[in-house]
């Protein structure tokens, strides 16, 4: 049906700061004009309705439609405005000064909170001017025609900035051959209207969720002058092979990046981009050491074998959606959505849970299960052997509860040794999700939690490497984070800063640490004599973590009070702080403990304990006893024997503010995020039979058990 009236409101929807659709809000109705890809500029003819799913578009346009008669109304000249029955909640954020058909202007970005689709509002003279949509490394814009000045659009215009100069020309799927004689399925576009030897740089993403899959989003590199190149993994969508996580990616990398600079099209300067999976293919690709890999944006990383999937510190991770959503060929989205999650943990062994909950092996599993130790298997999956070959400019990002956050602390750790001065990180206070939320499980950060400029600096990252542009993105500061709790973003010059000085605070009581209720307590003096403090472990009642199982997101800043009243939490406490403390870097706790069975798993978890007794989790890490020592050689317990154990926790910048208090606890199990450890020693895939066990943790002088705090000092 077209639309050939002028009544109504109309917005050009841009998606990274190119407009791709004009979009107008009339009769109650939402009609939609495409932007031609190949002309750079309108479609001639009417605007057409759109249907019901409005595919192709992130923002809700109907919904928004609805919702713009109501926002007329709205007062806006105030800080805060919150509509009861909606739920929306929005707060005055930042002013933006513009230019409107040659009049000055004076908008205001207005933040959602508590969305799970944070979609701004930014308001001029009262009127909802614009929406602003913001993820991991796009952006949506939805702006009043003529208004764009008074918008985020504005980080485009930067004249350093490649410019949207060509449309796109699909080359379409080219059949990629490795070393071994498989072939990947591998989409490519180029800049429409290359001249005959014109050769541009490329974008490369390598995913095993479909190279189609919300491909609008890296469009706009090819309109600013870049192929883009989009490849199946091994074993996944169209490509032939077996899909097994992690083991193919180095060599198909290689071979991959390889053939995109043989192509006549290319200058042979390849950019990879991606998160999760497709950060792992990434820094997988760059141990290779190929020479065509100038530059790669890391998101949200996945890390090697044992520090990160599937086996963190040792452990089997619980986190079953990932593997049910890519059991098949294609990603069966719907695998997520399960309401029995808590059983289906609960079924052994845990080698057989996919034949006993879905009625089918799922062969990469089966593999998984079979290589318990880091054998040769995991060392295939490993990119860290080759980590002398990683020299690559990288630009990381990642947050404090992205459950995969270890991924980019091994990544940064490489990659700020081998070439710090093309290597920068952020670090936000989000979840896998990144940037894309202000408040986790009711703890709220400030409007500032949201970036606008994400893909903004992406781009400058790639015009930077890939064609030689000097913008200056190297020469600034080379790591930003945001410091929770006084909710304000900082930079340093390395990570962790330099300026924190690594803390111990001992655990320490009269062996009645046993509960918040207990006498365990946090101290910086070393402890001398001690009683043990003693728990008995049931991997058959094991302390749970908390989180949503139908989600990735394993590592959210929860409210631990009532975990921390089971008799099986040691909980070791500060006074009150009489003064604020800040930390900023990577934590680590050194544990002196004993087990009365053969294995076992130990947990250590940092809390920041406000006045009101509520205990949020900052930071935590597991190991499984029997890899204290090695993953590739594994030693079981001798019962009652004390061993050492050091902990690798997740990283986090915090201000513990006057009057909390700063608390670590201990325990065995992390039920949810982890397998239960049996105990009993025998293999963790395949057992089914579980030991009570008897656990002491000692602080004294001879076994000083403590956390290290990289702690800052303030001005």
């Amino acid at each position: 049906m077209a639309y050939t009236q002028n009544e109504g409101t109309t917005f050009g929807y841009y998606q990274s700061g190119i407009q791709v659709a004009v979009i107008r809000f009339a009769d109650g109705k939402v009609w939609e004009q495409i932007i031609g890809w190949e002309t750079g500029r309108a479609a001639d003819g009417p605007f057409e309705q759109l249907t019901e799913d409005e595919a192709g578009y992130e923002l809700p346009l109907s919904d928004l439609s609805k919702k713009l008669v109501g926002w007329k109304q709205i007062d806006w000249d105030r800080e805060k405005v919150v509509f009861p029955q909606s739920g929306g909640h929005y707060q005055r954020h930042v002013r933006i000064d513009g230019i409107v058909e040659g009049e000055q202007k004076q908008a205001w970005v207005w933040a959602v909170r508590e969305a799970s689709q944070p979609i701004d509002l930014i308001i001029c003279d009262n009127e909802v001017i614009a929406f602003v949509l913001t993820g991991r490394g796009d952006s949506v814009v939805l702006v009043k025609t003529g208004w764009e000045d008074l918008t985020p659009l504005k980080l485009w215009q930067d004249p350093l900035l490649s410019q949207a100069s060509s449309g796109v020309l699909r080359l379409g799927r080219h059949d990629v051959e490795m070393r071994d004689g498989i072939r990947l399925a591998t989409e490519v576009w180029l800049p429409a209207g290359l001249q005959e030897g014109q050769q541009v740089p490329t974008i490369f993403m390598r995913t095993p969720y479909g190279r189609m899959d919300a491909i609008f989003r890296r469009l706009p590199f090819v309109a600013r002058g870049y192929a883009l190149v989009v490849q199946d993994t091994r074993g996944r969508e169209d490509s032939e092979g077996e899909w097994v996580p992690l083991v193919h990616e180095r060599n198909d990398g290689d071979d991959s990046l390889t053939w995109i600079a043989s192509q006549d099209w290319s200058d042979g300067n390849v950019g990879m981009l991606g998160g999760s999976y497709v950060g792992y293919v990434q820094w997988a690709a760059a141990s290779s050491g190929n020479p065509h890999l100038k530059a790669i944006f890391s998101y949200v990383t996945v890390g090697t074998p044992y520090v990160d999937i599937p086996c963190k510190g040792g452990t089997i991770l619980g986190g079953l959606s990932w593997i049910f959503m890519m059991a098949e060929k294609h990603r069966n989205v719907s695998a997520l959505f399960r309401d029995d999650w808590s059983e289906v943990i609960k079924v052994r062994p845990i080698k057989e849970i996919p034949q006993k909950v879905l009625g089918k092996e799922i062969p990469f599993w089966t593999k998984w299960m079979e290589h318990p130790d880091g054998d040769e298997f995991w060392g295939e999956s490993d990119w860290k052997r080759h980590a002398d070959l990683v020299k690559v400019p990288s630009l990381l990002v990642s947050g404090w509860y992205d459950d995969n956050g270890m991924g980019t602390s091994e990544s940064w750790e490489v990659i700020s040794r081998n070439a710090p001065e093309h290597a920068r990180l952020i670090l936000g206070p989000w979840y896998h999700k990144a940037n894309t939320t202000r408040e986790i499980h009711h703890v709220p950060f400030g409007n500032n939690a949201i970036r606008y400029d994400l893909d903004v600096t992406q781009l400058r990252w790639f015009d930077h490497y890939l064609k030689g542009i000097q913008n200056g993105v190297d020469q600034e500061p080379r790591v930003e984070y945001y410091m929770v709790g006084e909710n304000e973003w900082k930079t340093s010059q390395t990570w962790p800063p330099a300026e924190a000085t690594v803390t111990n605070l001992y655990l320490s009581s009269g062996g009645q640490a046993n509960t918040s209720g207990g006498d365990g307590s946090l101290s910086v003096t070393e402890p001398d004599d001690q009683p043990v403090d003693t728990y008995q472990y049931d991997p058959l009642d094991a302390a749970p973590y908390l989180l949503d199982l139908s989600e990735n997101e394993n590592s959210v800043p929860e409210n631990y009070r009532e975990v921390e009243k089971r008799e099986d939490v040691l909980v070791y406490t500060t006074e009150p702080l009489e003064e604020e403390v800040v930390i900023a870097g990577e934590i680590s706790a050194v544990i002196y403990a004993a087990s009365s069975a053969r294995d076992t798993d130990w947990l250590v978890r940092l809390c920041d304990v406000d006045e009101e007794g509520n205990s949020i989790r900052l930071s935590d890490g597991i190991i499984c006893a029997r890899y204290r020592h090695s993953f590739q050689e594994p030693q079981l317990l001798v019962p009652g024997q004390i061993e050492r154990y050091e902990i690798r926790m997740t990283k986090i910048a915090n201000v513990f503010q006057k009057g909390h208090r700063i608390r670590v606890s201990v325990t065995s199990g992390a039920e949810n995020f982890s397998f239960p450890n049996s105990n009993t020693g025998n293999d963790l895939a395949t057992d089914t039979e579980t030991v009570i066990a008897e656990q002491s943790i000692y602080h004294n002088g001879q076994y000083p058990s403590h956390i290290k705090l990289p702690v800052l000092k303030r001005g």
